[in-house]
Protein backbone atom coordinates (compact mmCIF):
# COMPACT_ATOMS: atom_id res chain seq x y z
CA UNK A 1 0.00 0.00 0.00
CA UNK A 2 1.25 3.70 -1.18
CA UNK A 3 2.03 5.77 1.87
CA UNK A 4 0.06 8.86 1.92
CA UNK A 5 1.21 12.15 -0.28
CA UNK A 6 2.97 14.55 1.93
CA UNK A 7 0.51 17.25 2.59
CA UNK A 8 -3.13 15.23 1.65
CA UNK A 9 -5.68 17.48 2.45
CA UNK A 10 -6.82 15.65 5.01
CA UNK A 11 -4.11 15.16 6.96
CA UNK A 12 -4.71 17.09 10.49
CA UNK A 13 -1.87 19.52 10.31
CA UNK A 14 -2.72 20.20 6.88
CA UNK A 15 -6.10 21.24 7.66
CA UNK A 16 -5.32 23.36 10.46
CA UNK A 17 -3.56 25.93 7.86
CA UNK A 18 -6.60 25.32 5.65
CA UNK A 19 -9.06 25.77 7.97
CA UNK A 20 -9.24 30.12 8.40
CA UNK A 21 -10.08 29.93 4.43
CA UNK A 22 -12.50 27.51 4.10
CA UNK A 23 -14.41 29.69 7.02
CA UNK A 24 -14.06 32.69 5.21
CA UNK A 25 -15.50 30.99 2.09
CA UNK A 26 -18.58 29.68 4.01
CA UNK A 27 -19.13 33.60 5.57
CA UNK A 28 -18.58 35.18 1.60
CA UNK A 29 -21.36 31.83 1.02
CA UNK A 30 -23.79 33.30 3.49
CA UNK A 31 -23.51 36.40 2.76
CA UNK A 32 -23.95 36.39 -1.05
CA UNK A 33 -27.33 34.19 -0.36
CA UNK A 34 -28.38 36.80 2.58
CA UNK A 35 -27.75 39.78 -0.14
CA UNK A 36 -29.63 38.11 -2.84
CA UNK A 37 -32.56 37.31 -0.74
CA UNK A 38 -32.56 41.07 0.33
CA UNK A 39 -32.82 42.19 -3.35
CA UNK A 40 -35.96 39.28 -3.75
CA UNK A 41 -34.17 36.85 -5.39
CA UNK A 42 -35.64 32.97 -4.89
CA UNK A 43 -32.54 30.45 -4.37
CA UNK A 44 -33.51 27.20 -6.93
CA UNK A 45 -31.69 24.19 -7.06
CA UNK A 46 -31.21 22.75 -10.90
CA UNK A 47 -30.80 19.05 -10.92
CA UNK A 48 -26.91 18.67 -12.50
CA UNK A 49 -27.88 15.84 -15.03
CA UNK A 50 -28.73 17.44 -18.29
CA UNK A 51 -29.32 16.48 -21.78
CA UNK A 52 -26.68 18.56 -22.71
CA UNK A 53 -24.03 19.74 -20.50
CA UNK A 54 -23.75 23.06 -23.02
CA UNK A 55 -22.77 23.93 -26.60
CA UNK A 56 -19.53 26.01 -26.66
CA UNK A 57 -16.48 24.48 -28.98
CA UNK A 58 -14.40 24.87 -26.07
CA UNK A 59 -16.61 23.56 -23.19
CA UNK A 60 -15.90 20.06 -22.31
CA UNK A 61 -18.51 18.10 -20.05
CA UNK A 62 -18.23 14.48 -18.02
CA UNK A 63 -20.78 11.78 -19.88
CA UNK A 64 -22.31 9.10 -18.35
CA UNK A 65 -25.17 6.71 -18.99
CA UNK A 66 -29.20 6.81 -16.89
CA UNK A 67 -30.63 4.11 -17.08
CA UNK A 68 -33.95 3.75 -17.64
CA UNK A 69 -36.92 1.19 -16.05
CA UNK A 70 -36.58 -0.25 -19.49
CA UNK A 71 -32.70 -1.04 -18.82
CA UNK A 72 -31.69 1.07 -21.95
CA UNK A 73 -28.86 3.56 -21.37
CA UNK A 74 -29.66 7.08 -22.32
CA UNK A 75 -26.61 9.53 -22.49
CA UNK A 76 -26.42 12.25 -20.29
CA UNK A 77 -23.90 14.82 -18.91
CA UNK A 78 -23.01 16.56 -15.24
CA UNK A 79 -23.76 20.58 -16.15
CA UNK A 80 -21.44 22.79 -16.78
CA UNK A 81 -23.51 25.25 -15.84
CA UNK A 82 -27.17 25.96 -14.59
CA UNK A 83 -27.72 27.85 -17.49
CA UNK A 84 -30.47 25.80 -19.56
CA UNK A 85 -32.42 24.92 -16.77
CA UNK A 86 -32.60 28.41 -15.24
CA UNK A 87 -33.61 29.79 -18.08
CA UNK A 88 -36.19 27.20 -18.52
CA UNK A 89 -37.45 28.33 -15.44
CA UNK A 90 -37.73 32.31 -16.63
CA UNK A 91 -39.31 31.04 -19.38
CA UNK A 92 -42.33 29.34 -16.52
CA UNK A 93 -42.48 32.73 -15.14
CA UNK A 94 -39.56 33.06 -12.25
CA UNK A 95 -38.26 36.63 -12.61
CA UNK A 96 -34.82 36.91 -10.44
CA UNK A 97 -33.11 33.85 -9.28
CA UNK A 98 -30.05 32.57 -8.67
CA UNK A 99 -28.01 29.04 -7.76
CA UNK A 100 -25.17 28.53 -6.46
CA UNK A 101 -23.95 24.78 -6.99
CA UNK A 102 -21.30 22.78 -8.27
CA UNK A 103 -21.00 22.26 -12.04
CA UNK A 104 -18.36 20.15 -13.99
CA UNK A 105 -15.83 21.14 -16.80
CA UNK A 106 -13.43 18.52 -18.16
CA UNK A 107 -10.10 18.50 -19.62
CA UNK A 108 -10.02 21.85 -16.79
CA UNK A 109 -6.84 21.34 -14.09
CA UNK A 110 -4.46 24.37 -12.99
CA UNK A 111 -4.42 26.75 -9.69
CA UNK A 112 -7.44 28.65 -11.18
CA UNK A 113 -9.48 25.44 -12.74
CA UNK A 114 -10.91 22.89 -10.43
CA UNK A 115 -12.56 19.71 -12.99
CA UNK A 116 -15.24 20.48 -10.30
CA UNK A 117 -16.36 24.01 -8.56
CA UNK A 118 -18.87 26.12 -6.93
CA UNK A 119 -20.39 28.79 -9.50
CA UNK A 120 -22.90 31.83 -8.58
CA UNK A 121 -25.25 32.12 -11.92
CA UNK A 122 -28.50 34.45 -11.23
CA UNK A 123 -30.70 36.38 -13.71
CA UNK A 124 -32.63 39.43 -13.61
CA UNK A 125 -35.81 39.63 -16.15
CA UNK A 126 -36.76 42.86 -17.60
CA UNK A 127 -33.10 44.89 -16.09
CA UNK A 128 -30.50 45.88 -18.19
CA UNK A 129 -27.39 43.80 -18.28
CA UNK A 130 -25.21 46.34 -16.72
CA UNK A 131 -27.39 45.99 -13.53
CA UNK A 132 -24.87 43.13 -13.06
CA UNK A 133 -21.79 44.75 -13.17
CA UNK A 134 -22.90 46.50 -9.82
CA UNK A 135 -24.06 43.42 -8.57
CA UNK A 136 -20.31 41.74 -9.24
CA UNK A 137 -18.80 44.85 -7.10
CA UNK A 138 -21.19 43.88 -4.37
CA UNK A 139 -20.17 40.36 -4.21
CA UNK A 140 -16.63 41.24 -4.57
CA UNK A 141 -16.98 43.72 -1.39
CA UNK A 142 -18.65 40.98 0.80
CA UNK A 143 -15.98 38.42 -0.04
CA UNK A 144 -13.25 40.49 0.96
CA UNK A 145 -15.25 41.77 4.37
CA UNK A 146 -15.79 37.75 5.03
CA UNK A 147 -12.52 37.47 4.16
CA UNK A 148 -11.24 40.65 6.63
CA UNK A 149 -9.45 41.82 3.60
CA UNK A 150 -8.50 45.42 2.79
CA UNK A 151 -6.88 44.89 -0.43
CA UNK A 152 -6.64 41.46 -2.77
CA UNK A 153 -3.37 39.94 -3.36
CA UNK A 154 -2.89 37.04 -6.51
CA UNK A 155 0.70 37.13 -8.18
CA UNK A 156 2.35 40.10 -7.00
CA UNK A 157 -1.02 41.98 -8.33
CA UNK A 158 -3.43 43.86 -5.82
CA UNK A 159 -6.55 45.21 -6.39
CA UNK A 160 -9.05 47.55 -3.97
CA UNK A 161 -12.69 45.73 -3.40
CA UNK A 162 -14.27 48.22 -2.20
CA UNK A 163 -13.27 50.52 -5.54
CA UNK A 164 -15.83 50.80 -7.89
CA UNK A 165 -15.04 48.78 -11.16
CA UNK A 166 -13.41 50.52 -14.02
CA UNK A 167 -15.57 49.76 -17.41
CA UNK A 168 -13.33 48.99 -20.79
CA UNK A 169 -14.92 47.59 -23.66
CA UNK A 170 -13.07 44.76 -25.18
CA UNK A 171 -12.46 46.55 -28.45
CA UNK A 172 -10.56 49.36 -26.20
CA UNK A 173 -8.88 47.14 -23.80
CA UNK A 174 -6.76 45.32 -27.77
CA UNK A 175 -6.09 48.60 -28.68
CA UNK A 176 -4.88 49.44 -25.03
CA UNK A 177 -2.54 46.95 -24.47
CA UNK A 178 -1.50 44.83 -27.77
CA UNK A 179 -2.26 47.64 -30.09
CA UNK A 180 -4.84 45.71 -32.04
CA UNK A 181 -7.78 46.90 -33.79
CA UNK A 182 -9.64 44.23 -33.25
CA UNK A 183 -12.76 45.55 -34.75
CA UNK A 184 -11.32 45.79 -37.61
CA UNK A 185 -11.89 42.16 -38.40
CA UNK A 186 -15.46 41.50 -37.44
CA UNK A 187 -18.44 42.32 -39.64
CA UNK A 188 -21.16 41.30 -37.48
CA UNK A 189 -21.01 37.97 -36.72
CA UNK A 190 -18.27 37.35 -39.50
CA UNK A 191 -14.65 37.75 -38.65
CA UNK A 192 -11.03 37.87 -40.92
CA UNK A 193 -8.72 35.54 -39.21
CA UNK A 194 -5.87 36.62 -41.59
CA UNK A 195 -6.18 39.92 -40.81
CA UNK A 196 -6.08 39.38 -37.21
CA UNK A 197 -3.43 36.54 -37.57
CA UNK A 198 -1.21 39.38 -39.39
CA UNK A 199 -1.84 42.20 -36.40
CA UNK A 200 -1.09 39.34 -33.57
CA UNK A 201 2.01 38.16 -35.54
CA UNK A 202 3.20 41.59 -35.69
CA UNK A 203 3.16 41.60 -32.33
CA UNK A 204 5.16 38.71 -31.54
CA UNK A 205 2.26 36.55 -30.27
CA UNK A 206 3.16 32.44 -31.95
CA UNK A 207 0.20 30.98 -33.32
CA UNK A 208 -0.59 27.55 -34.94
CA UNK A 209 -1.22 27.25 -38.36
CA UNK A 210 -4.88 26.04 -37.73
CA UNK A 211 -5.41 28.28 -35.33
CA UNK A 212 -9.23 30.37 -36.24
CA UNK A 213 -9.90 33.84 -35.44
CA UNK A 214 -11.19 33.04 -31.94
CA UNK A 215 -8.41 30.96 -30.94
CA UNK A 216 -5.86 34.13 -31.97
CA UNK A 217 -8.21 36.52 -29.91
CA UNK A 218 -7.90 33.97 -26.96
CA UNK A 219 -4.02 34.01 -27.09
CA UNK A 220 -3.99 37.86 -27.76
CA UNK A 221 -5.90 38.35 -24.80
CA UNK A 222 -4.00 35.69 -22.43
CA UNK A 223 -1.01 37.07 -23.33
CA UNK A 224 -1.09 40.57 -24.07
CA UNK A 225 -4.71 41.91 -22.06
CA UNK A 226 -5.85 40.15 -18.92
CA UNK A 227 -2.73 40.71 -16.93
CA UNK A 228 -3.31 44.46 -17.10
CA UNK A 229 -7.41 44.00 -16.31
CA UNK A 230 -8.20 44.63 -12.16
CA UNK A 231 -5.11 46.33 -11.47
CA UNK A 232 -5.51 48.52 -8.31
CA UNK A 233 -9.13 48.23 -8.59
CA UNK A 234 -11.71 46.07 -10.27
CA UNK A 235 -12.87 45.92 -13.81
CA UNK A 236 -15.50 45.27 -16.50
CA UNK A 237 -14.18 44.11 -20.14
CA UNK A 238 -17.70 45.01 -21.77
CA UNK A 239 -19.07 44.48 -25.22
CA UNK A 240 -17.61 41.27 -26.73
CA UNK A 241 -17.71 40.58 -30.56
CA UNK A 242 -20.46 39.27 -31.51
CA UNK A 243 -18.60 36.32 -32.98
CA UNK A 244 -17.65 35.90 -29.11
CA UNK A 245 -20.71 35.98 -27.20
CA UNK A 246 -23.02 32.58 -28.59
CA UNK A 247 -25.79 33.72 -25.60
CA UNK A 248 -25.48 37.30 -25.71
CA UNK A 249 -27.87 39.77 -27.66
CA UNK A 250 -25.93 41.89 -30.23
CA UNK A 251 -25.43 45.51 -29.13
CA UNK A 252 -28.40 47.93 -30.32
CA UNK A 253 -25.68 50.51 -31.97
CA UNK A 254 -22.85 47.99 -33.18
CA UNK A 255 -23.81 44.74 -34.62
CA UNK A 256 -20.19 43.54 -34.04
CA UNK A 257 -20.34 43.84 -30.92
CA UNK A 258 -22.57 42.01 -27.63
CA UNK A 259 -24.07 42.30 -24.55
CA UNK A 260 -21.46 40.65 -22.99
CA UNK A 261 -19.06 41.27 -20.43
CA UNK A 262 -16.35 39.48 -17.94
CA UNK A 263 -15.31 41.26 -14.55
CA UNK A 264 -11.46 41.07 -13.64
CA UNK A 265 -9.54 41.42 -10.25
CA UNK A 266 -5.89 41.16 -9.74
CA UNK A 267 -6.23 39.38 -13.52
CA UNK A 268 -7.93 36.81 -13.26
CA UNK A 269 -11.80 36.48 -14.44
CA UNK A 270 -14.06 36.21 -12.02
CA UNK A 271 -17.53 36.62 -13.88
CA UNK A 272 -19.14 36.30 -17.59
CA UNK A 273 -22.57 38.11 -17.86
CA UNK A 274 -24.82 38.72 -20.46
CA UNK A 275 -28.06 40.74 -21.86
CA UNK A 276 -29.23 37.40 -22.87
CA UNK A 277 -30.18 36.23 -26.33
CA UNK A 278 -34.01 35.15 -26.49
CA UNK A 279 -34.61 34.57 -30.46
CA UNK A 280 -34.68 30.68 -30.63
CA UNK A 281 -33.90 30.29 -34.24
CA UNK A 282 -30.74 32.21 -34.04
CA UNK A 283 -29.62 30.49 -30.67
CA UNK A 284 -29.68 27.45 -32.79
CA UNK A 285 -27.95 28.94 -35.31
CA UNK A 286 -25.24 30.02 -32.89
CA UNK A 287 -24.91 26.21 -31.38
CA UNK A 288 -24.85 24.56 -34.72
CA UNK A 289 -21.83 26.62 -35.51
CA UNK A 290 -20.46 26.05 -32.44
CA UNK A 291 -20.72 22.13 -32.29
CA UNK A 292 -18.71 22.46 -36.21
CA UNK A 293 -15.73 23.69 -35.07
CA UNK A 294 -15.99 21.52 -31.30
CA UNK A 295 -16.60 18.57 -34.01
CA UNK A 296 -13.28 19.77 -36.03
CA UNK A 297 -10.84 20.34 -33.13
CA UNK A 298 -11.83 17.91 -31.05
CA UNK A 299 -13.51 14.89 -32.65
CA UNK A 300 -17.28 15.46 -30.93
CA UNK A 301 -19.94 17.22 -30.22
CA UNK A 302 -22.84 17.34 -27.81
CA UNK A 303 -26.56 17.33 -28.68
CA UNK A 304 -28.57 20.11 -28.27
CA UNK A 305 -31.45 20.67 -25.59
CA UNK A 306 -34.72 20.69 -27.57
CA UNK A 307 -36.54 21.55 -24.61
CA UNK A 308 -33.88 24.37 -24.04
CA UNK A 309 -34.28 25.94 -27.38
CA UNK A 310 -38.22 26.01 -27.14
CA UNK A 311 -38.20 27.70 -23.61
CA UNK A 312 -36.45 29.97 -25.40
CA UNK A 313 -39.75 31.05 -27.32
CA UNK A 314 -41.30 32.04 -24.16
CA UNK A 315 -38.47 33.68 -22.41
CA UNK A 316 -38.63 37.27 -21.12
CA UNK A 317 -35.72 39.30 -21.95
CA UNK A 318 -33.36 38.95 -19.19
CA UNK A 319 -29.58 39.55 -18.23
CA UNK A 320 -27.65 36.99 -16.76
CA UNK A 321 -24.28 36.36 -14.93
CA UNK A 322 -22.21 33.29 -14.12
CA UNK A 323 -19.49 34.01 -11.36
CA UNK A 324 -16.79 30.93 -10.17
CA UNK A 325 -17.37 30.93 -6.33
CA UNK A 326 -14.25 29.00 -5.65
CA UNK A 327 -12.04 31.71 -7.08
CA UNK A 328 -13.58 34.95 -5.93
CA UNK A 329 -12.74 33.10 -2.65
CA UNK A 330 -9.69 32.49 -3.65
CA UNK A 331 -8.66 36.30 -4.21
CA UNK A 332 -10.46 37.48 -1.02
CA UNK A 333 -8.20 34.90 1.30
CA UNK A 334 -5.00 35.10 -0.94
CA UNK A 335 -5.08 31.26 -1.87
CA UNK A 336 -2.45 30.60 -4.27
CA UNK A 337 -4.34 28.16 -5.54
CA UNK A 338 -8.55 27.09 -6.20
CA UNK A 339 -8.19 23.61 -3.80
CA UNK A 340 -6.55 25.50 -1.02
CA UNK A 341 -10.44 27.07 -0.50
CA UNK A 342 -12.27 24.09 -1.43
CA UNK A 343 -13.17 21.91 1.48
CA UNK A 344 -12.90 18.21 -0.08
CA UNK A 345 -10.55 18.98 -3.54
CA UNK A 346 -11.68 16.41 -6.60
CA UNK A 347 -8.76 14.28 -6.11
CA UNK A 348 -5.76 14.24 -8.81
CA UNK A 349 -5.48 11.29 -11.31
CA UNK A 350 -2.09 12.52 -13.34
CA UNK A 351 0.39 10.23 -14.09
Amino acid sequence: MKAPLPQSWWQPEYHAGRRPLLLARNRTQAAIRDWLASADFLEIDPCALATSPGNEAHLHGFATDLIGNDGVPHRMYLHTSPEFAMKKLLAAGERRIFSLGHVWRNRERTDRHSPEFTMLEWYRVDEDYRQLFKDCAAFLRLAAEAAGADQLHYRGQTCDPYAPPDIMTVAEAFLEYADIDLLATCDGPETDTRALRAMAEAKGIRLAQDDTWSDIMSRVLVEKVEPHLGRSRPLILDRYPTAEAALARRSADNPSEAERFEFYACGVELANGFGELTDPQEQRHRFVLEMEEKHRIYGECYPLDEDFLAALALMPPASGCALGFDRLVMLATGAPRIDDIIWTPVPRCES
